[in-house]
């Protein structure tokens, strides 16, 4: 997996500076490493990245080896490689624990993760995976200056979880799923207790429970009107002056007046 992917050596070799051809022909290892270094530096990561790869198998056991492995990783982070930067990364970390880069290549094993997680709208395992990852870092490194990056790059990341489980929610209501808004809804808020979609996913749940009332069999409805007049009295008692607030009335008033129905001594006899 260390080799570099072909495209990059054709962009290498395609650079027409004599400069650059020189130090790709030189068999000096400290040069090279030395001007791989500046190319790095300077963001001309397309140049570095052929050096340092070559560098790898030559320098290995020596002192320089976990420079040019520590660069190497970076290289592919900073040309947007992420899966290959994340598992560099790693091997860092593993072949170099006692290095004062361990803590810094967790970190950024992390972010490789957290820059390939999709839109929302997508899996979210790769989500799932970086959070896991931020959450290994400071797990491991309690005291890291680090941390406050970490519990931003996780709020980012669990926002895109959270926006999904509304969004699906949201999904099952528009195709009359009500059985699977209804309990989507409950999953948001037992996951999400301080959601930022709570206003509309609390009228919302009031719309798909009353929906999902009326489209059920007899022997269900009463308590699923239950269900309703339950979310209603949440809604309202959170958002007073919501501007659902009519349209969940109507909804709560049909569902009461069917279980005050039910309820009279008439019907039970």
């Amino acid at each position: 997996m260390r080799t570099a992917p072909l495209f990059l050596l054709i962009i290498a070799f395609a650079f027409g500076c004599s400069g650059y051809n020189k130090v790709l022909k030189s068999n000096n290892p400290e040069y090279k490493l030395q001007k791989a270094v500046e190319y790095y530096k300077a963001g001309e990561c397309f140049k570095s990245l052929p050096i340092f790869d070559e560098l790898i198998p030559i320098l290995r056991g020596t002192q320089r080896s976990e420079e040019v492995y520590y660069y190497f990783a970076y290289n592919h982070y900073c040309t947007r490689e992420y899966y290959l930067a994340n598992f560099y990364f790693k091997n860092f970390v593993k072949n170099f624990p006692a290095s004062k880069f361990t803590e810094e290549c967790t970190f950024m094993a992390a972010m490789c993760s957290y820059q390939i997680s999709p839109e929302y709208s997508l899996d979210q395992g790769q989500t799932k995976l970086a959070i896991d990852e931020f959450q290994l870092f400071m797990n491991r490194y309690p005291t890291s200056s680090l941390r406050d990056s970490c519990n931003t790059m996780i709020e980012t990341l669990r926002l895109k979880l959270e926006t999904k489980s509304f969004e699906v929610a949201k999904q099952y209501l528009k195709t009359e799923n009500y059985k699977a808004a209804h309990q989507a809804f409950g999953n948001l808020f037992k996951d999400y207790p301080g959601t930022r979609f709570r206003e509309e996913a609390m009228f919302l749940q009031v719309k798909s429970d009353y929906l999902f009332a009326i489209n059920s069999t007899e022997s269900k409805m009463f308590e699923r009107h239950e269900s309703t007049v339950k979310s209603y009295l949440n809604f309202v008692a959170a958002f007073p002056k919501s501007q659902w607030l009519k349209e969940a009335e109507n909804y709560y008033s049909k569902s009461y007046n069917f279980i005050s129905q039910k309820s009279s001594p008439k019907n039970k006899s």
